[in-house]
C-alpha cells in the first residue's frame, strides 16, 4: 500500500483530537522539511506481531551498527500513544541534550532522552517543537550518524 495512504488511514484512525493533532503535526513537518522521504511503520514486526505504535517518519539516515551492518532509517518521528504523542528526534548523539535545551521551554511535555510526549498540540510550544524538528534533522544529516 502507498505510504500516504497508509498514514491517512492511520491518522483516520486516531480519536478526534488526536486525529486533529496528529494530521497538524504531520503537515506541519511536510512544510519544515520539504521533500523529504516519508516513512510509515505500522508497529507490527515480520510475523504480524505488535512491538510498537505505529510511526510516521521524515527525512533519512544511516545507522552503522558496529558489526559494519548499515541500515537506513528516519530522522524525525511522530507517534499516538495512550496518553497523546510522541516526537522523536533520532541520531542526537547526547541523551540530554533535548532535556537541557528545550526541556524548559516546550510547554507541557514531557522530554526524555529522544522522545518529547505532549497530550495535545495545545499543550506544548508549537515555534519550540519547530525548531526541534529542523535543528534534529540537520544534526543528523551533518553527522551522518
Amino acid at each position: 500500500m502507498e505510504i500516504n495512504k497508509q498514514i491517512a488511514e492511520y491518522i483516520d484512525s486516531l480519536p478526534a483530537q488526536k486525529r486533529k493533532d496528529m494530521l497538524s503535526l504531520h503537515e506541519t513537518i511536510l512544510l519544515l522539511l520539504p521533500g523529504c522521504k516519508v516513512w510509515f511503520f505500522d508497529g507490527k514486526d515480520n510475523s504480524g506481531k505488535v512491538i510498537s505504535n505505529p510511526n510516521i517518519g521524515y527525512g533519512t539516515r544511516t545507522i552503522n551498527y558496529a558489526d559494519g551492518n548499515k541500515k537506513e532509517f528516519y530522522q524525525i518521528g511522530i507517534s499516538g500513544n495512550s496518553t497523546g504523542i510522541s516526537v522523536y528526534v533520532i541520531g542526537l548523539e547526547d541523551k540530554n541534550y533535548l532535556k537541557e535545551t528545550i526541556g524548559k521551554k516546550i510547554g507541557k511535555a514531557s522530554v526524555i532522552a529522544y522522545c518529547i510526549k505532549f497530550k495535545t498540540i495545545a499543550d506544548i510550544n508549537m515555534n519550540v517543537l519547530s525548531k526541534v524538528i529542523i535543528e534534529g534533522s540537520n544534526y543528523t544529516k551533518i553527522n551522518k550518524i
